[in-house]
């Protein structure tokens, strides 16, 4: 690696629970989209090349199928993709992946719900990644109440961790409340929430909230936004557009250059399985938004 290359330390670090890592991360659920399985397994060690050393996945990231619906051949997944780029881990690379939320080929998505079914998906995890403790599982929670209370799912996460077999937790997809309702349960080391420049920014109150409370919030869908797993659409909003002309960098980077702006506790998550999209991402590590920028955006 030139000893001149933007790498993710340029983003700054943060603590999860007791883990060090920079706030430029990678986040892994497009990496199973393509059917050259040597390809994900590139941009992997690439990023990690680049100092990523947070790779946000889940069991469920997985294709033909799975959250994209898209792609042919045999099944792949993201967790096993990653153990085939990087086992035996660096000791500094931390794993967040989820739960909460599975899926199964034939019958589609599902919901665990029970103890017995989320320490099923917890193990699914430990076998896929090839792991004895998982560093961080976030609790995935669907758009509604669920049929069963919050604390009780996550009471369930917490004995696994007593057991051994998580060291932090996290949850995703939240209300600011919910973080309440666990309070007494476990620690929570991170949000997950999709959250970007120009969408939900309903939730810029919940996102100060996390950082007056040591909690990092960690965007999904940053770039993408209301398009989710769709991706980016081609059509930019004007102020990005006016701020990346400014930077001579392109609307998607001063969309990840904004979400790391939003406090030194938000990480960001931007997933490719392009090297040279990681390569770009990467940089902007080191961009910096005047306050008049973010003034444009706001």
């Amino acid at each position: 690696m030139p000893t001149d290359e933007i790498t993710a330390a340029a983003a700054g670090s943060w603590t999860l629970g007791d883990r060090t890592v920079h706030r430029m991360g990678f986040g892994s659920m497009r990496i199973t989209a393509n059917p050259d399985r040597e390809r994900a397994i590139a941009v992997l060690r690439r990023a990690v090349e680049l100092g990523v050393n947070h790779i946000d996945t889940a069991a469920f990231y997985v294709s033909p199928g799975g959250t994209l619906r898209v792609g042919t051949g045999p099944a792949r997944y993201a967790t096993e993709l990653i153990r085939a780029a990087l086992a035996p881990y660096p000791e500094d690379l931390v794993i967040a992946t989820k739960v909460g939320f599975g899926y199964d080929p034939v019958t589609g998505f599902t919901e665990a719900v029970t103890g017995e079914q989320l320490r099923a998906q917890v193990e699914e995890n430990l076998r896929r990644l090839g792991r004895d403790e998982l560093d961080v599982v976030n609790l995935r929670l669907g758009r509604g109440p669920g049929p069963v209370p919050l604390a009780e799912r996550f009471g369930a996460l917490a004995e696994l961790r007593a057991a051994g077999l998580i060291r932090h937790l996290g949850l995703s997809n939240v209300r600011p409340e919910q973080l309440d309702e666990v309070a007494g349960i476990a620690p929570v080391v991170c949000v997950q929430n999709n959250y970007g420049v120009d969408a939900y920014r309903e939730q810029d109150a919940f996102v100060r909230a996390c950082g007056e409370r040591g909690i990092a919030y960690v965007p999904f869908f940053a770039l993408a936004g209301t398009n989710r797993e769709a991706g980016a659409s081609a059509a930019q909003g004007a102020a990005v557009e006016v701020v990346a002309r400014a930077h001579g960098v392109t609307p998607q980077q001063v969309r990840l250059a904004w979400t790391l702006h939003q406090g030194p506790h938000v990480l960001a998550i931007p997933g490719t399985g392009d090297k040279a999209h990681l390569e770009e991402n990467i940089r902007t590590a080191a961009l910096r938004l005047t306050p008049e920028d973010l003034t444009h955006l706001a």
